[in-house]
């Protein structure tokens, strides 16, 4: 009896699995366990049921078409090939196609990117924007078909002054959620923008996929200028409705919703200018009745009692004000005058003008005979005058 190796013996296992062809495209169902995503993008997993379970793979070029990510927990049915993986001599299903068992992989997915960004607090009211009058209106949307049309109708109804700028847009199919992006990035960076509306028009969950991507939702997040989401019709819901600004049920209704009607504009505006005229006649009708009473209920009244009263007063403040200052000045008067009289009768000229004199020697006034020498100059002062003189003799 011949010797195999191992390496022969699966690669025998292997030949026969690849020769059944029943297990070369085979569907199997059941509940993803040890799951396992690489960075290199392989998926690692087993399916398994209440009695068995099956190991699997599934490539990252077969895995990124997947529009849900799979979990733990989570039934599946999974398309592929059963084979023998030789190294490990072991046999697994290489999925190819994986589809959620009784609920639409479209829908699961939606579920999952609505929850992963609700955490993140991208639909949290606090980071929606306020709306104001819009000078223009930026619309990212297919440039064909009766949503654009209607846009731009009813915006040019509505509200004139609005200059609207159309950003063509691919709105379905594998380009069309990077397409969105770019148009929102071209539009939110247009200074004079004041609205954006992102959208289109009906159709299937996969015609409006592109509005349930999260690239799409990121890019309407990060945009600074106020968005509306205006995606297929009313009962249709997005990823782009909740993380918009605002949601409108159609593009219809988003142009109506982002400018306001000129008619009804103007109706305002005359109504607040007729209740604007109301309160000015208010006011001056109330304050000609304070006037009135003014004129009639007071002093102003009989003017001329009036005023010859404040003239008597200011007539008698005068007179007082005189009198207390002539009483001020006559005292101030007599001081000088005393004051004058006392500095008279003391100063040395009054003295002198009785017939006294004051003698000034080298050394000041000269007080007593031992201050002068004989041959000493000296000067002599009189109430009128002075004279020099020499001392001949001291006794």
């Amino acid at each position: 009896m011949a010797v195999l190796t191992v390496s022969q013996v699966n690669m025998y296992v292997k030949s026969l699995f690849d020769e059944l062809p029943h297990l070369q495209n085979v569907y199997i169902k059941g509940e993803i366990s040890n799951f396992k995503h690489y960075n290199r993008g392989h998926m690692y997993f087993t399916l398994k049921d209440s009695k068995s379970q099956l190991k699997c793979v599934m490539f990252s070029g077969d895995n990124y078409k997947l529009k849900f990510e799979p979990e733990n927990g989570m039934k599946v049915v999974c398309f592929g090939q059963v084979n023998v993986y030789e190294r490990d001599g072991v046999y697994q299903l290489y999925v190819r196609d994986m589809q959620v068992e009784g609920v639409g992989a479209l829908q699961v997915a939606f579920e999952q990117l609505k929850e992963k960004l609700e955490a993140e607090g991208l639909f949290a009211p606090s980071t929606k924007l306020k709306p104001k009058y819009p000078r223009k209106v930026g619309v990212a949307t297919s440039n064909m078909g009766a949503a654009v049309e209607d846009i731009k109708n009813i915006i040019t109804r509505r509200f004139p002054l609005t200059e609207i700028v159309i950003a063509p847009t691919i709105v379905q199919g594998e380009l069309a959620a990077p397409d969105i992006v770019k148009s929102l990035e071209l539009l939110d960076a247009i200074n004079d923008v004041d609205i954006i509306i992102v959208g289109r028009g009906g159709g299937s969950i996969e015609d409006l996929w592109a509005f349930n991507t999260e690239e799409v939702a990121r890019a309407v997040h990060k945009c600074k200028t106020f968005v509306i989401s205006a995606v297929g019709h009313e009962t249709d819901t997005t990823i782009c409705d909740f993380v918009a600004d605002l949601r409108a049920p159609t593009p219809s209704a988003a142009a109506e919703i982002a400018v306001p009607d000129a008619k009804n504009e103007m109706l305002m505006i005359n109504n607040f200018s007729a209740s604007i005229e109301t309160s000015i006649e208010h006011k001056i009708e109330n304050e000609e009745a304070k006037l009135d009473y003014y004129r009639n209920k007071s002093a102003l009244s009989n003017r001329d009692a009036f005023f010859n009263t404040v003239e008597n007063s200011i007539s008698l403040a005068g007179t007082r004000l005189n009198n207390s200052y002539k009483a001020i000045l006559d005292s101030a008067e007599n001081k000088l005058i005393g004051s004058v009289r006392a500095l008279n009768a003391l100063s040395p000229l009054a003295v002198m003008s009785r017939g006294y004199s004051i003698t000034k020697g080298k050394n000041g006034v000269i007080g007593s005979v031992k201050s002068v020498s004989k041959g000493e100059n000296i000067e002599v002062l009189f109430s009128d005058g002075e004279i020099s003189a020499t001392v001949t003799e001291v006794k």
